[in-house]
């Protein structure tokens, strides 16, 4: 069924290559235990205090191939390093020149690396979202939502940075 909607959904998407300012293979800070995270380009959002302003332009950073989602992948299975997951966070991964790339590095996600965990950062509202964007969240297991608001901040919270932003389990993880 997933296939099926990402087959109709992405020729409806504008044919833009999504960009990624930064991949850590291993990463400790972006979510629980030791991830996989993926910082796109392309923010609508540009919240004032915006710790990561450089990936606000949509072509800012390299360009996302098949050969950096196949790195992923590929990192993710590594047995020499256990990773519980992924984390997707930008710029924001949720912006409507990302959606099929995303959706894409998602689905194989789920498929291919069996037992890993997807957590996405967007400055989007769930409620808010576009039916596009939710074949995305309808296959992650955390959203964090909502624009970091600089008279919010709260540097002692855990994976958000301001107190309006809410995290979604949607999935029972580890």
């Amino acid at each position: 069924m997933a296939l099926l909607a990402f087959c109709l959904f992405v020729p409806r998407l504008r044919k833009q290559n999504m960009h990624y300012n930064n991949y850590y293979p291993v990463d400790v800070v972006n979510g629980p235990g030791t991830r996989c995270t993926l910082f796109v380009s392309g923010c609508e959002h540009q919240c004032r205090g915006c710790y990561n302003k450089s990936t606000w332009r949509l072509d800012n950073g390299h360009a996302f191939t098949q050969e950096m989602e196949d790195n992923i992948i590929n990192d993710l299975n590594d047995t020499r390093i256990k990773r519980r997951g992924l984390s997707l966070s930008g710029g924001d991964p949720l912006h409507p020149a990302n959606l099929a790339s995303v959706l894409k590095l998602v689905m194989r996600v789920k498929t291919e690396c069996v037992g890993k965990d997807i957590w996405l950062w967007s400055g989007y509202v769930l409620a808010e979202l576009t039916e596009q964007q939710k074949q995305i969240v309808d296959l992650i297991d955390v959203l964090v939502d909502g624009k970091f608001e600089q008279d919010k901040r709260d540097p002692s919270l855990v994976w958000k940075g301001s107190e309006n932003q809410v995290i979604h389990y949607f999935n029972e993880i580890e």
